[in-house]
């Protein structure tokens, strides 16, 4: 997204990223079907759904500046604290999952941030790189195929938005696939920490897009 905004329009590239998350998140669940397990996706689905209400209620009350800084605070420091080594055996019961996925759908819904929530859940429940990733991708994949259909809905998805799409697609596969085969090498506490770093960056994203 923040790569996007600086070539297209806002709403166009929330609408593009969506499109692409679908080919994304399509390939890699089936890529890891064999690790999928509704049993963890499920509780998610079901705490995001009303997550989804809050997130539009709570846009509408709070001020979208100071939600996105503290958030991004909140996400770097867990990330340093983990990274310092501070919550290495750290495994939370799956109860936290309906959390997860309601905190997901409330700030999905409300600044299109829903992702940090999940991760930090799966990144503690002590699965396997394969577990994490699974879960991951089927969840984003239903929580992408409902935000794609609302877009269409209200006429977001234009025939521009389609044309870019259809120039993106492709490229898009292709990183997904060269990503994957970068995947399969590496272990799951390289995996763990490499998810670190990125929630480092994304906080910082956070924290800059409320100072704005």
């Amino acid at each position: 997204m923040p790569l996007l905004v600086m070539v297209v329009d806002v709403r166009e590239a929330v609408t593009l990223s969506l499109l692409n998350g679908l080919i994304i998140n399509l390939f890699l669940s089936v890529q890891l079907k064999n690790h999928l397990d509704w049993r963890k996706i499920l509780p998610l689905i079901i705490g995001c759904l009303p997550g989804i209400y809050a997130g539009v209620s709570l846009l509408t009350r709070m001020n979208p500046a100071i939600m996105k800084g503290s958030l991004g605070v909140l996400i770097a420091a867990y990330a340093i604290y983990c990274l310092a080594g501070r919550m290495t055996n750290m495994h939370i019961g799956r109860a936290w999952a309906y959390v997860a996925g309601f905190a997901a759908g409330t700030l999905g819904s409300a600044f299109s941030t829903g992702g940090p929530p999940v991760i930090i859940y799966t990144t503690l429940t002590g699965w396997n790189k394969d577990q994490i990733k699974a879960t991951l991708s089927s969840f984003f994949l239903f929580i992408t195929v409902l935000s794609v259909g609302a877009h269409a809905a209200n006429g977001l998805t234009t025939p521009h938005v389609l044309r870019l799409f259809g120039v993106t697609a492709l490229p898009v596969l292709a990183g997904v696939f060269l990503g994957s085969q970068f995947y399969k090498r590496l272990a799951t506490k390289t995996y763990l920490t490499i998810i670190y770093y990125l929630l480092i960056g994304l906080g910082i994203m956070l924290i800059i897009s409320g100072l704005r």
